[in-house]
């Protein structure tokens, strides 16, 4: 009979493509992917892998056989979704992955909560880019994860996911307290065409918001510094090298030197929660979803959003 955690090997190498990538998903060493791998080609007496320069590809009875245990995967999640939901009780392991953002601003007081509320259940969590964090879902290697998409710009959320909506952010235009407009009590984003820009890292799906937005307004923005963590951003800001778009989710005490406008145009960023849809009737997932709503709070915009489940 084949072994089911032979099968989750197999299925992790075919969807990182390589040893090191399935023993990441799978939080194992490489060596330990390796020997799960040569057993289960010894169980099923064919080989599996070939080598392919310094890595190594599935055989088509590799290819074969990871289709099945993806299949073979996924019915087990059901199952355990149902036996789970039958029991009513949340227990087991949550895997569950946020952007920094939403990891500083809403995993505190959500893991706390499930800690206290929920014993028996075993989280772990991750920071994750809004992008990675659906693949990872879609992947399997998390249970969950918090995801963002502005109003203007939306993150495509592939098929078999569904989604709840946690709150909606607000964010602020960060200046040099010295700056022109820094006494407004708002400002357009023309009013900073002339300004050197703070943004994310490039290829970040914040960052391609940016230049989307700012591009639609007629400004060619000039970008001279990148940084992925906003307490970076504004320490730049209040050095005086730029303004940038500081979201309020998880922002913390501002530097000083820094003065916060908000922006007159309504830009939004929604923040929502996704699994899928095998893992729906999870007490788990709700217990998950429930708690990082009320670390969300009844803040402006936090009502259902688009997409909302559960």
């Amino acid at each position: 009979m084949l072994n089911l955690e032979r099968l989750r090997t197999l299925d992790a190498l075919a969807r990182h493509g390589s040893v090191s990538g399935a023993a990441d998903g799978l939080h194992v060493t490489t060596s330990a992917v390796s020997q799960q791998l040569a057993k289960l080609e010894r169980e099923v007496g064919q080989q599996l892998l070939a080598k392919n320069g310094r890595g190594v590809r599935l055989t088509d009875a590799g290819r074969l056989l990871a289709d099945h245990a993806a299949r073979i995967i996924s019915q087990v999640e059901l199952a355990q979704s149902d036996i789970e939901a039958q029991r009513g009780q949340v227990v087991g392991e949550a895997r569950i992955g946020a952007f920094p953002t939403a990891a500083r601003g809403l995993f505190p007081a959500a893991l706390a909560a499930l800690r206290a509320d929920h014993p028996e259940l075993r989280v772990r969590s991750r920071e994750l880019e809004p992008e990675q964090g659906l693949r990872a879902v879609v992947r399997g290697d998390l249970d969950l994860a918090v995801v963002l998409d502005w109003s203007n710009k939306r993150l495509p959320v592939p098929g078999g996911l569904a989604q709840a909506h946690l709150l909606d952010d607000m964010p602020d235009i960060a200046m040099p307290a010295g700056h022109r407009l820094a006494g407004r009590s708002e400002a357009d984003l023309e009013e900073f065409a002339d300004d050197d820009w703070v943004s994310w890292p490039e290829g970040e799906f914040c960052h391609d918001w940016l230049m989307f937005t700012l591009r639609s307004r007629g400004i060619e923005p000039r970008i001279p510094h990148l940084a992925g963590e906003h307490h970076t951003q504004l320490a730049l800001i209040a050095a005086g090298l730029g303004v940038c778009i500081t979201p309020r989710l998880g922002r913390g005490p501002v530097p000083e030197g820094v003065a916060l406008v908000p922006v007159r145009q309504r830009v939004v960023r929604h923040v929502y929660a996704v699994w899928r849809t095998d893992a729906d009737r999870r007490p788990s997932i709700r217990a998950a979803v429930g708690a990082l709503r009320a670390a969300a709070g009844p803040g402006p915009g936090s009502g259902p959003g688009p997409g909302s489940a559960l």
